[in-house]
């Protein structure tokens, strides 16, 4: 069923992965004012994080990354968003990163292997 009705206004990516034997759906968004990565392997959004660069007087940036809803104790969903608010710091934008992580491994591996994916297909 073809549909010439107006494309979807958000400048979007979406890729399946194949991680340790689970299929992995990822969605990069780009809006005006932030980022938005859902990574899945469950069907469901799982785990929210937001990250952001902070604006202050030092030479070094810093970075700040909660978890907004869900598993607040695994410090390697946290490290994820740190790694991919880096990599948008650094790569000149300063919007800010929304990321859920729907995951059964939460492994440094499997983080790792999406970390890279989405950063092979950036949006920023």
């Amino acid at each position: 069923m073809g549909s010439s009705g107006p494309r979807f206004p958000v400048t979007h990516k979406s890729l399946s992965l194949d991680i340790k034997g689970n299929k992995t759906d990822v969605v990069l968004c780009s809006y005006d004012d932030h980022f938005l990565v859902i990574a899945t392997q469950i069907g469901a959004m799982g785990t929210i994080l937001h990250a952001r660069k902070e604006e202050g007087v030092s030479i070094e940036p810093t970075f700040n990354v909660s978890a907004v809803f869900g598993k607040r104790d695994e410090p390697m969903l946290l490290a994820c968003a740190r790694r991919l608010i880096e990599h948008i710091s650094t790569s000149g934008s300063s919007r800010p990163l929304v990321l859920s992580l729907g995951l059964r491994d939460h492994t440094a591996e499997t983080l790792k292997e999406i970390a890279s994916a989405v950063i092979e297909n950036r949006l920023w």
